[in-house]
């Protein structure tokens, strides 16, 4: 089983050739790059971290949760760790399914719950010389 996370370039066509089967009628794939921009100051790069045990465990389980709560046929998450230029690919979510519907609908709660999960971090370096660590989406649970 490949890793979910890692510094490794996502290799799209591969996600592709995995996941192709004759019954699916529908493919999305959401593809998330980093942007020249954030909050009014161009961005350089991002650096993203995770601890990958526990990166690795989220996003299988969101996987899972995706084949689980939707009619699709996969759902395959990947995402990246180290400085990423701009223009990059930083994260991937591709699912696929016999209807547009369900593929759409499940692409998006994989996206949107990873985002919210998953223990990775980015740290945006700005064409100013300056770097900052932005805060994530508050994991479930947190400061309970």
């Amino acid at each position: 089983m490949p890793e979910r996370v890692d510094s490794a370039e996502i290799a799209l066509d591969k996600l592709l050739e995995e996941t192709d089967s004759p019954d699916a009628g529908a493919l999305v794939v959401f593809g998330g790059t980093v942007r020249q921009h954030h909050d009014g100051k161009a961005v350089t790069a991002i650096e993203y971290s995770a601890y990958a045990p526990l990166a690795e465990k989220a996003l299988a389980e969101v996987e899972a949760e995706a084949m689980a709560r939707f009619d699709i046929l996969s759902c395959v998450i990947r995402h990246r760790t180290g400085k990423l230029e701009v223009g990059e690919l930083s994260v991937v979510v591709v699912v696929r399914a016999a209807h547009r519907a369900d593929a759409f609908e499940a692409g998006r709660f994989a996206i949107d719950t990873l985002k919210k999960t998953a223990p990775v971090w980015k740290r945006e370096g700005y064409s100013d010389g300056t770097a900052v660590y932005l805060q994530g989406e508050t994991l479930p649970g947190a400061g309970e």
